[in-house]
């Protein structure tokens, strides 16, 4: 099966440079495109001189969903991998991806820290309203053809938590998810730049937005919800006690989780009736057709 690769990046040069010399030395005849949104750091002249993407896609909008629904509409293969730019895959990573599909409609695999190779995780599994839901590793997945079209890509209106609306979905339209040891992808401990930082605000507003519209405002849900809330209060005044952070602090983060829970609350309930269908995705591919501001295609025709 003809495979596609896609490398969503933002300002990260060098990172996307080790990415795609992994790809070129273990997948060379895989399709390879990038989607740039938008970056400052000369990642467009770079890859223009590298002569071995296939596709790069110019983005204005700088969200993850909005880069990885342009490069899915570009890829001609009929399995397509979604890789993080700051991951490098490994040599056993295709012959992973082909096993995987063989049996699912979806694979995914860990992520492994260099230079000690610890894991970064195994798969997470939550039951929801009676199934099983298997989330994806964001940075490192690859889909059946079929399974895109089925449920129109990714979710626009969220910033963060794109892959798991993604694997509800799944789960919703009965598509199985397989975890492949081998589909490994590396990533460099001192390269990673420290702790990636959560917006509260954006953590509540897609948790409660991807629960609603998926699995209505019923009781399971807003127990979840509130779970989340709780524990998320204990922590930050626990730090207020140790004295490592202010009241204010507090305060504010609590002013966010309830402003952004009901927000996200409202708006699945929206796209719950906008989209009734089993794929529930008002804002995904066919939804628009404005997302790339300029397109290098270096394929044959």
């Amino acid at each position: 099966m003809e495979l596609s690769v896609v490398v969503p990046t933002l300002n990260a040069r060098d990172k996307l440079a080790g990415c795609l010399d992994a790809l070129v030395e273990h997948v060379p005849d895989a399709e390879i495109i990038v989607v740039n949104g938008p970056s400052a750091d000369g990642t467009t002249g770079m890859i223009r001189d590298r002569g071995d993407v296939d596709v790069l896609v110019e983005l204005a909008d700088r969200t993850i969903n909005a880069a990885r629904n342009a490069g899915i509409d570009r890829a001609r293969g009929e399995v397509i991998a979604l890789v993080n730019h700051t991951l490098s895959i490994t040599d056993r990573w295709r012959s992973a991806v082909m096993n995987g599909l063989e049996s699912a409609g979806v694979v995914t695999g860990p992520t492994h820290f260099a230079p000690d190779g610890g894991d970064a995780g195994e798969p997470e599994k939550q039951r929801i309203a009676g199934k099983e839901v298997t989330y994806l590793n964001a940075g490192n997945m690859a889909l059946g053809r079929d399974v895109v079209e089925a449920l129109d890509g990714f979710d626009e209106y969220l910033q963060i938590g794109g892959a798991r609306d993604f694997a509800h979905r799944l789960t919703a339209n009965d598509f199985n998810v397989a975890w492949e040891e081998e589909m490994s992808v590396t990533r460099s401990i001192e390269a990673d730049g420290g702790t990636l930082e959560t917006d509260r605000g954006w953590k509540y507003r897609s948790l409660a937005y991807r629960l609603v519209k998926n699995y209505n405002l019923r009781p399971t849900v807003v127990r979840r919800l509130s779970s989340h809330a709780l524990r998320d209060a204990y922590s930050e005044l626990r730090a207020v006690i140790g004295g490592e952070s202010r009241p204010s602090s507090w305060f504010g983060s609590g002013k966010a989780v309830v402003t952004n829970t009901v927000r996200g609350t409202k708006d699945g309930l929206g796209a719950r009736r906008t989209d009734t269908t089993p794929r529930r995705n008002p804002n995904g591919r066919s939804s628009r057709a404005d997302r790339a501001v300029t397109v290098y295609d270096w394929r044959d025709p």
